[in-house]
């Protein structure tokens, strides 16, 4: 498979995203695959940040470390990267800005900035005069990024564009004529479905938008803060709180009054929502959260990323109440895994907390285009006027055999709808009653039996393979790869992976699981949450694990090289 990686490292306030963006989004318009992952540290300017940038002819699912063109805007991205260079790799850099001395095979100086103040007139367009000498290292056709770049800055002014675009062109003469090495590949455009570049915080959003949400809160939290970002550019009411307890507390009333809504928040803004996530439960209110995940305790690594939250999501708040937890695979699985969480908010009147993270929210992959036809949205038992005046003494929390109470909304005419915090009856009035406790609790803990079986987990890779590679969330492009990888090296390898965990889906695990000899854990904290579940759950132990807590994301490359000793 022809598979190129592109890294770009320099300093935050350097442009290292910008780059990044203009150089995917050009490959993917010759229809290359692509995917593109962040590293950025906590810090508005200064600090090292790099961007990986992979391309291939074929389906591309996640990241790799190997570095095959390193475009580096500092001296600092050369010394931390150059031994992560592939056998043909070649690092760019500008060796008269850095003082550094180009002395090595794999080392090519392209005088940036040089360049870009003498054909646009300013320094700033170095990082496109780099991204059209990447683009002639490999061999790919100018226009694309002469295209992109118009697109990208024509809102600032056609000259800036055009500036764009002379310092580019500029950067791509200046290979041509000098560099007289090879690259370990050229890249052309293929034919075939155009297809959409996108991050998961972007998916997230559109899939909302697709099921019908029409109110969104949160306060700002990297990593979710692409997700209030971009509605608020959209036509729904997007609100940040002045708080993350205001902003849960909006989403919740905007549901209680029949509205589908929202919040997204990250780290200890979870925390602070706790409360709040019980008032959804005890008054049954639909509302979806999105938890975007990054490592902890406190503000830990704000801008890294971690699957650290999942038996917090699945305890969290007082007393004992039915949730939903999901926790999308990539950008294509978010668009319609957000859909569905609206589905079961509402058709069982719960909290659903949708679990992505930094490399989700983050990460760009080229997917197909959205089918929004398969979208169907569920409102659940939700009566209309009409059919709520017709109940006589209307009861909001009505025992009924599903535990679903029918839900009709506030200001209907002559319909009376009663909620309260504490321990209610039927009407929603408080109540001491321990007859009436104890059926609210049942109602309230088993109202969604029969959910897990709505969710299958993922099988992939041959079926007779004894040992089992298990993940969730966002490790699953990584996972995939490793299997196909481990295979190709006759290790008889499959992955079994959720994105549904819970009601968790107890019969469908231990059916994957039945005939397996090792299995090995592989999720992005120290303790393995998820194979705690899966004991708990299906008695079911793992035999090996492969944890990854430094706040980097699971690679393939990171699965192979840990598969050895946690197969033992």
């Amino acid at each position: 498979m022809n598979d190129f990686n592109f890294r770009v490292g320099g300093a935050a306030g350097q442009g290292v995203q910008t780059i990044g963006y203009v150089l995917a989004k050009t490959l993917a318009r010759g229809n290359l695959s692509i995917h593109l992952s962040q590293d950025y540290e906590s810090r508005i300017r200064g600090g090292h940040n790099f961007t990986d940038i992979r391309v291939s002819e074929e389906p591309l699912y996640g990241s790799t470390e190997r570095v095959d063109l390193l475009i580096a805007l500092n001296g600092e991205t050369l010394e931390k990267h150059q031994a992560a260079l592939s056998s043909k790799g070649v690092a760019i850099f500008d060796a008269e800005n850095n003082g550094l001395d180009a002395s090595k095979p794999y080392e090519f100086n392209v005088p940036f900035e040089r360049i870009a103040v003498e054909t646009a007139g300013n320094k700033i367009f170095s990082n496109t005069t780099a991204t059209g000498a990447a683009l002639s290292l490999v061999g790919y056709d100018l226009d694309y990024l002469r295209e992109v770049l118009i697109e990208t800055f024509k809102a600032k002014s056609i000259k800036v564009a055009e500036d764009n675009i002379r310092a580019a062109e500029a950067g791509y003469r200046y290979v041509e004529k000098n560099f007289k090495g090879e690259t370990a590949l050229k890249l052309k455009p293929v034919k075939g479905q155009r297809r959409m570049l996108i991050n998961g915080n972007e998916s997230l959003s559109l899939g909302a938008l697709a099921a019908g949400c029409k109110f969104m809160s949160g306060y700002p939290m990297t990593p979710s803060t692409g997700i209030l970002q971009y509605l608020m550019n959209q036509r729904i009411i997007a609100e940040q709180g002045e708080d993350e307890i205001a902003a849960i507390n909006m989403a919740i009333g905007a549901g209680f009054t029949g509205v589908r809504s929202m919040v997204a928040t990250s780290g200890g803004g979870f925390s602070l929502m706790v409360e709040a996530l019980g008032l959804a439960a005890m008054t049954e209110t639909p509302v979806v959260i999105v938890l975007g995940q990054r490592p902890g305790p406190a503000t830990g690594f704000p801008t890294r990323t971690a699957q650290s939250e999942l038996e917090f999501v699945m305890h969290a708040a007082q007393g004992e109440f039915a949730r939903a937890v999901l926790a999308p695979r990539d950008a294509e699985d978010v668009f319609y895994l957000i859909a569905k969480a609206f589905n079961i908010a509402e058709r069982y009147q719960i909290p659903v907390i949708v679990l992505t993270d930094q490399f989700l929210a983050d990460s760009y992959w080229t997917i197909p285009p959205f089918e929004f036809s398969t979208i169907q949205i569920d409102r659940g038992a939700l009566l209309t006027e009409e059919e709520a005046t017709k109940i006589k003494d209307y009861a909001r929390y009505r025992f009924t055999e599903s535990g679903i109470s029918p839900r009709a909304l506030p200001g209907y005419k002559d319909v009376l709808v009663v909620a309260d915090s504490d321990e209610h009856t039927e009407q929603g009035h408080i109540t001491e009653s321990a007859e009436i406790r104890v059926k609210m609790a049942d109602k309230r803990v088993w109202k969604t039996r029969g959910l897990e079986k709505e969710f299958t987990p993922l099988s992939y890779g041959p079926e007779e393979a004894k040992t089992v590679l298990l993940g969730w969330g966002s490790t699953y492009g990584a996972l995939r790869e490793a299997v196909d990888r481990l295979n190709q090296k006759s290790r008889r390898v499959r992955m079994v992976h959720l994105n549904a965990i819970w009601p968790f889906p107890t019969e469908a695990v231990q059916e994957m699981l039945k005939d397996s000899e090792k299995r090995i854990m592989v999720e992005g904290n120290a303790i393995g949450q998820l194979a705690r579940v899966i004991r708990t759950e299906t008695g079911v132990e793992m035999t090996g694990k492969i944890l990854r807590y430094d706040g980097r994301p699971i690679t393939a490359d990171y699965v192979v090289r840990s598969f050895g000793e946690a197969v033992k």
